[in-house]
This record gives structure tokens, sequence and C-alpha cells, in this order.
């Protein structure tokens, strides 16, 4: 560990940052073998496409994002809040008709940004995506919402079907911006992304919006929990000079005060999953935010985790299931902490502390 230790000022910091690296160490699949993909967003895993609608200012502190995939995809959820906001989860319970998805859909808004998935399914449906029916199609357009009503915008603005509409139509399979885009606009911590490709090359990848009762930063180091998640050097972060209570003040750095939060997310792979493994990828993944963020699945959270994939069921075996399940955990926890330096505040708290972006 002899290396580690010129890193850091103090010895406290310097005991909390081995301990990191420990635990990295002995939680199996934690990186292990893992490399990002080429732009390190949830668009790595071919098929997936993202768009974002963005309104600030003028009143407005909010937005949308869609995950698209208009040929389908099987699709699953896993709901561990207090407190959700969602639309059409119960239809992506194993065992029942539908197994696949045209969309998802994660909004500001509270409970009125449900009306985004609206704008996405007349999208799909005039380019006749979605599940056959008669002469017609009903595009499955799941969703989750997260609580930014009030925060820097007028309570009353908030995204509509016409934000869904837009998101889907700026929707492309190129780098997914971060920070203050989309779902993220107007919460907490912003909304982040990340990807990676397996030794069996399949890849897997992930986008959040972030918006959590609890913090992603450690206080006893100012650095965040996901940290030793890290893959290829990703974040970039040098250990802060001195370390004051990350306590304080809001923003990516404190703790939440308000009321009602949630943390939205959808994982992406193309490995070739049935729904019932898409599920049990979820459930798994959700423990990615447990160790990128403290606490969680609270209460007055409304925490759901998507999962999507793009290839045809085929057999897996148990090992290449724990090994995808493992990786997107990872993956989930990176992508939070990709938000929390794409939202900018955590930067410009500890000056030194983030390289260049």
């Amino acid at each position: 560990m002899a290396p580690l230790r010129t890193r850091f000022p103090s010895a406290r910091l310097e005991r909390s940052w081995s301990g990191v690296v420990l635990l990295a160490l002995a939680l199996p699949g934690c990186a292990e073998g893992q490399r990002a993909g080429a732009s390190n967003t949830i668009t790595d895993v071919p098929g997936v496409q993202v768009g974002h609608e963005t309104r600030s200012g003028d009143g407005w502190q909010t937005g949308t994002t869609v995950v698209l995939v208009p040929q389908g995809a099987t699709a699953a959820v896993d709901v561990q809040g207090g407190a959700p906001g969602t639309r059409e989860t119960d239809l992506l319970e194993p065992g029942g008709l539908v197994t696949q998805a045209h969309a998802i859909v994660l909004s500001g808004g509270s409970a009125y940004g449900l009306a985004t998935a609206d704008g996405v399914m007349r999208w799909l449906e005039e380019r006749g995506h979605g599940f056959p029916v008669g002469e017609g199609v009903v595009p499955i357009v799941p969703a989750a919402i997260l609580f930014d009503l009030g925060r820097g915008g007028d309570f009353a603005k908030r995204p509509d079907a016409e934000f869904g509409y837009r998101a889907a139509d700026a929707a492309t399979d190129g780098p997914v911006a971060m920070g203050r885009v989309g779902a993220g606009t107007g919460a907490r911590v912003g909304l982040g992304s990340a990807s990676t490709t397996l030794p069996g090359g399949w890849t897997i990848g992930a986008v959040v919006g972030a918006n959590p009762a609890g913090s992603p930063i450690d206080p006893t180091t100012c650095l965040p929990y996901g940290l030793f998640l890290e893959v290829d050097d990703e974040f970039g972060l040098t250990p802060p000079e001195q370390c004051p209570s990350a306590g304080e003040g809001g923003g990516a750095s404190g703790a939440a005060r308000e009321t009602f939060n949630t943390t939205i997310a959808v994982l992406a792979t193309d490995a070739p999953l049935d729904q019932t493994q898409a599920r049990r990828m979820a459930q798994v993944a959700n423990s990615g935010l447990a160790r990128s963020i403290r606490p969680v699945h609270n209460l007055q959270d409304g925490d759901a985790v998507f999962a999507i994939a793009t290839s045809a069921p085929d057999a897996l075996s148990t090992a290449d299931l724990q090994t995808i399940y493992a990786a997107a955990a990872d993956v989930l926890g990176r992508a939070i902490v990709h938000a929390v330096l794409a939202e900018g505040s955590y930067c410009e708290r500890y000056p030194g502390v983030c390289r260049e972006r």
C-alpha cells in the first residue's frame, strides 16, 4: 500500500483511502476484468439510444430523459424506494403477456412527469413501433419520476407529453450528456452514465437520474462513496488537502433536507437475458446504489431500476449470469459518481480534487 500513501496529505485520509482500496479488492466482481466502453455511457450497448429534453430558466428547472429501443428489448424493473412514482411497472412482471419495452422514460416533475411517456408513445406510434394490436401498435413505455418541483423553478412548470416527444426525437446512439440535463436538470445530484465491456464480449451500460435523500459523498474523506468502483482512471480524483464536514450545504455534497427524493435508473445490456434474468439484474444492480449513496431506499425515496436486454434470450451459464449481475451493480455505482462530477458543485467545493473535464 506504500505508493498510495504519497497521495494523501493526512494520516486520516491515508487510512480511509487504503480501506477503500482493500474493500474493492475484497468484493467479488468489483471492476474485475472490466473495461469502460468507447463512450463510457449506456449508448455503448448496441441498439440503445438516449435523448434529453432540458428546460432551465424563465421559471423552468426540470427535464426528461428517454432510453429508446424502438425495435423492442426484454424489460424488467426493481422498485425499492418507499415513495415511487412509476408507470407500466406491473406490466414488466415476468410471466405476463408482454416481455418487451420500446422505451423507458426517466423524468422530473414528480407524478406530473409521468405524462411524458404519452409523448414517447406518440413518437413511437408515428413510426410503427410497438406491441402489435390488430392493424395498429401500442408502444410499451414504462416510466419513473423524481421530485424536482420548486427547486429553482416554478412549481407549476413541469414536464408534459411534449417533453417526452422532444426527448425521443433527440435520441441518438452517441455519448450521453451528463450533469444538469434531462431528468437530472432539477435533481440534487444530476444525471450520470457509465458502461463496461466484459471479457465475454457483452456490454452493460447505465444511466441514472440521481436525486437521493442520502449523500453520494463520504464525510470522512470528502470523496465519492463509489470511488472504489473506478475503471480505467475514469474519475481522476485527487484527495482534498482538508476534508470539512460534507454534511453541510446541499447539492451533491450534503444530506438532503427536502422531504421528497428519488434515484431512478436504466440498465441496458446486449447479453441474451430473458425477463426473469433481466429482473434479477435490476435487483442486484440496486446494490450499486447502496455502494454509492448512503443511506438509500428510504421512506421518502422512490428508487426504481429498470433493466433492458437488446438481444434475444438464449441459454447462459450460472457463471455468466453472476458476472453480468455483478458488473451491472458496478456500472450503476459508477454512473452515480459520474453524475456527481458532471453536475459541477462537488468540484467547485473542493478545488484541485477534480481534473479538467
